[in-house]
């Protein structure tokens, strides 16, 4: 047993190392392999050097075998169609604060939270015994002047008509009476303005609707002191919103704000009614980003005649973005992300090139990418971050 393992070392050294006196093994070396256990140390060492040789090997047939397994494509020049999906929040069409533009007391409130309102309707109404005073005072005042302009007039005319026969009125006396005429024709109309504005004052008693639509807040009761001072407390006489239409705010990225445009149809939904699928058009948008977020704020009228839909409610919005006319379609597996860089595998002349990219528009499987690509260039659509610069790879 002994001389056949001793013969198989000998056969194994002759085969894997040679007779070359440079490989030879030293005497120390040999003396331990005449042994038994230097003979099973010796066996195992080249064991575990044919093992390392064998992995070695099926490592390199491995990745030349993956290397053939990379798919080719033609690039295509065109944009990818996307469906942006953006938080909104739905607000009332039109939505009013009022307050109060007098000093009054409160005398009765027609209307409560909740009640439906139309435009002209009055909604309270207020007392000011001394801005009525006033207002006659001022009536007054004003029909004092239209007497006093009557008589001067009629004064000048009859000074006019007397100074037609010569050296009966004097050249003074027909000016005085026309600049008296003149100054008191301006007292009237003074008063006349005085007047008129102490009107318009005394109508602030009665409060109107500006607009259709639903009393949503109520602050003050019949007795209560309001005026404008009582704005400082932050809280309106009443609230109203227009809600039979709503608008949907959405905050457009920068990146998307040049391929949405006015007119676009959108759909969403709302948490709050499940299984509802509504839908608008883009109205308007503000035509520039805003600072803090860098998007473009865009509004969609939303009709809501059977007020199913609430404002302050958040909706999930689906906007059609129709892509960029200067984008590569690309497919997914085809862009390489690293911690450093974004690229694309191009091959010219069996070659690999690692061209960096940026990303725009992305569909379920494909992408658009934006960089120094050459139209109908051939691309890796299954690229990795193993491929080099200039690496070798046919092209089937």
């Amino acid at each position: 047993m002994k001389k056949f393992i001793y013969m198989n070392i000998l056969s194994l050294r002759a085969r894997f190392i040679g007779r070359s006196n440079l490989y030879r093994l030293p005497r120390s070396l040999h003396s331990l392999v005449m042994t038994a256990s230097g003979r099973i140390l010796f066996l195992s060492f080249f064991c575990l050097t044919f093992s390392s040789c064998s992995s070695e090997k099926k490592k390199d047939e491995k990745e030349n075998s993956k290397s053939d397994n990379y798919k080719v494509i033609d690039i295509e020049a065109r944009p990818v169609k996307e469906n942006i999906k953006l938080p909104g929040i739905l607000e009332p069409f039109e939505f009013v604060q009022i307050f109060p533009k007098v000093n009054g007391f409160i005398r009765d409130v027609l209307v409560d939270r909740g009640s439906v309102v139309h435009k002209g309707q009055v909604l309270m109404n207020l007392d000011a015994p001394e801005l009525s005073q006033k207002l006659s005072a001022d009536k007054l005042r004003y029909m004092q002047s239209v007497s006093v302009y009557q008589t001067s007039r009629d004064h000048y005319n009859r000074l006019l008509q007397t100074s037609k026969t010569p050296g009966t009125v004097s050249q003074y006396d027909l000016q005085s009476a026309y600049s008296k005429m003149i100054g008191d024709s301006a007292t009237m109309q003074g008063e006349m303005a005085n007047f008129k504005g102490q009107e318009s004052i005394i109508s602030y008693l009665t409060v109107t609707a500006p607009f259709d639509g639903v009393i949503t807040e109520r602050n003050v009761h019949p007795g209560a002191l309001v005026g404008p001072g009582s704005q400082s407390n932050g809280k309106p006489m009443l609230v109203l919103q227009q809600q039979s239409k709503l608008r949907l705010i959405i905050n457009l990225p920068e990146e998307y704000s040049t391929q949405v445009n006015d007119g676009s149809t959108v759909h969403f939904k709302v948490n709050a009614l499940p299984g509802h699928d509504f839908k608008g058009t883009i109205s308007r948008s503000s035509g520039s980003l805003s600072e803090k977020f860098r998007a473009e704020t865009i509004e969609v009228d939303v009709a809501n005649p059977d007020r199913l839909l609430k404002g302050g409610m958040y909706a999930e919005v689906l906007i059609p973005a129709p892509g960029n006319a200067l984008a590569f379609k690309v497919p997914n597996t085809a862009i390489v992300t690293t911690t450093e860089r974004k690229y694309v595998v191009t091959i010219k002349d069996n070659k690999a090139r690692l061209i960096d990219v940026s990303e725009g528009n992305k569909g379920n499987d494909s992408a658009e990418v934006f960089g120094k690509l050459e139209p109908q260039a051939k691309i890796v659509s299954n690229a990795n971050y193993t491929i080099e610069e200039g690496q070798i790879i046919s092209v089937k």
